[in-house]
């Protein structure tokens, strides 16, 4: 199967940094876009930032200017630099893919979005 692995996630103060990356388990899956999304308790699981193959980005407007998206289509992995961390980042954020497949040599390939588990950032004010 397809996973998505994901480190970086830690406890930071206000003000600091993390790193967040996800790289793809399987090398016949071949990404279209990767991105971040984040879900705090009691609110809806929300867009951090995504990055398509051609290297074009969006971000949410909270994120704007403080967060940074790239991507590695060779190693296939993205990364999330997140800068001047603010305690309403506090979330569970997860790596999101979306791309083809080929599950054999003679099959068509096929659309798949996948999840990775999840990493908790935490910022303490």
């Amino acid at each position: 199967q397809v996973q998505l692995m994901e480190s970086g996630g830690g406890s930071v103060q206000s003000g600091g940094s993390l790193r967040l990356s996800c790289v793809v388990s399987r090398s016949i899956f071949t990404p279209n876009a990767m991105g971040w999304y984040r879900q705090a308790p009691g609110k809806e699981r929300e867009l951090v930032a995504v990055i398509t193959s051609e290297g074009s980005s969006n971000y949410a407007d909270s994120v704007k200017g403080r967060f940074t998206i790239s991507s590695d289509n060779r190693k296939k992995t993205v990364t999330l630099q997140m800068y001047a961390l603010k305690s309403e980042d506090t979330a569970v954020y997860y790596c999101n893919a979306k791309g083809t497949i080929v599950p054999t040599i003679a099959s068509a390939p096929r659309y798949l979005e996948v999840w990775g588990q999840g990493t908790l950032v935490t910022v303490s004010s």
